[in-house]
């Protein structure tokens, strides 16, 4: 078993390592918009802190601290900067579905001696998963939208099982976790309006050949947990028996909470640095209309994150019951999860563009202002196909409610 690099780090510890690293995360926006992806500099202080460790198994040199402080520590890292927010969590992230559904030889090989691990991926198939006849898969094509990649070990993707004979159509879906030395990234995250340093990349296989054991029949978007899972078994731990839509959404919201409480960091700055013109020995933030935007923006972050953590523990407590067979971690439960972090993530952005860049001035809606950058950050966000999935999620839960089918409802347009 493989310690972790700090085996006394707390829940504290690590959250006061984000919130510590705030203004320094501040003042390398603009390098990293230009870089459009973190700079090395941060990767190296992540590296320390151990958030990439966060969710990973104790078995191979992880913390296994659970949802609530993982979402808690994307949230002060997306308070520094939105982009870095949004990668570090989409790469930190995908450690637990490789620890809940591939066996203990797959995780012995993925992990390997230093537990050194982060993984893209993209929820969309591409290609064909084709058998080699020795042992391996080979895969070819290019998954788009592979936030973290620069940084990123391995690649967790999705592709299809090839067909059993010539003409007919491809199997279903199948996941797989592919280490950096078989693909490659294309630098073609360019002229996107927001989370332009989220190192969203595409990276490309060309006949990229994985043991067939790095590979499962099974979607991300409906992982076969309920009443437990192998990586359950193997850690001990219910966390690793969730489903990961809500828990995908959940990072969302962490994102989208940072980004609000960051733009309103920054709308307090500015309107105390702003004198009234007739007055210039006051500035706006002497004016009752300022005071009231930014406290109704500040009461609705606030109530967006405190949704954030309990549902957070109610995530976790799903993964527990799931367990115990007090109750399985059904699809219905994973609707009303994820609604609720959606919903979380949408007061934030409501927030953000309605009152705090509505009422910021045009001043700094120019470029290079970090108002303007969360306004671009948070739009983008709302463009994702995460946030795309509101319609066809309250249609689920509205039908879950009423006895009616609602898995035939497509999550993904």
């Amino acid at each position: 078993m493989l310690a972790a690099p700090e085996p006394d780090l707390t829940e504290h510890d690590i959250i006061e390592r984000a919130v510590a690293l705030r203004p320094v995360l501040l003042e390398r926006q603009p390098e990293t918009e230009r870089l459009t992806h973190y700079p090395k500099d941060t990767h190296e202080d992540f590296l320390r802190a151990g958030f990439y460790r966060m969710l990973q198994p104790r078995r191979y040199g992880g913390y296994e601290f659970g949802l609530p402080v993982f979402y808690r520590v994307v949230t002060e890292i997306a308070r520094g900067c939105p982009s870095t927010g949004w990668a570090l969590s989409l790469t930190a992230a995908h450690v637990l579905q490789v620890a809940t559904l591939f066996d203990e030889q797959a995780q012995d090989e993925i992990f390997g001696a230093d537990g050194d691990f982060r993984a893209a991926s993209t929820v969309v198939p591409v290609g064909v998963a084709q058998p080699d006849g020795n042992g391996h898969v080979v895969l070819d094509g290019i998954w788009p939208y592979s936030s973290g990649a620069p940084y990123s070990t391995h690649y967790v993707g999705q592709t299809l099982r090839a067909p059993a004979a010539p003409g007919e159509t491809p199997g279903p879906p199948v996941l797989f976790v592919a280490p950096r030395s078989v693909w490659t990234v294309l630098d073609d995250w360019h002229g996107v309006l927001g989370l332009r340093g989220s190192g969203s990349n595409s990276i490309h296989m060309e006949q990229a050949r994985i043991p067939a054991h790095l590979t499962r029949e099974a979607f991300l978007l409906d992982l076969p947990v309920e009443g437990g899972s192998v990586g359950s078994t193997l850690h001990g731990n219910p966390m690793y028996a969730g489903r990961a839509p809500s828990f995908f959404h959940g990072e969302l919201a962490a994102i989208m909470i940072g980004t609000a409480y960051a733009a309103a960091d920054e709308y307090a700055r500015v309107v105390a640095a702003r004198p009234l013109t007739l007055e210039p020995d006051r500035t706006r933030a002497d004016l009752h209309d300022y005071q009231r935007h930014l406290g109704e923006a500040l009461g609705i972050i606030d109530m967006a994150e405190a949704a954030l953590r309990q549902t957070a523990q109610d995530w976790m407590e799903t993964c527990r019951r799931n367990v115990t067979g007090e109750a399985p971690f059904t699809v219905v439960e994973d609707n009303r999860l994820a609604l609720m972090f959606l919903n979380a993530g949408r007061a934030a952005w409501d927030v953000l563009q309605g009152i705090l860049f509505r009422t910021a001035g045009s001043r700094h809606a120019r470029d290079g202002e970090r108002m303007q950058r969360y306004f671009r950050d948070a739009a983008t966000y709302w463009t994702h196909v995460g946030a795309g999935m509101a319609e066809p999620l309250t249609r689920r839960v509205g039908c879950d409610r009423l006895g009616l089918p609602s898995q035939d409802i497509p999550l993904i347009p």
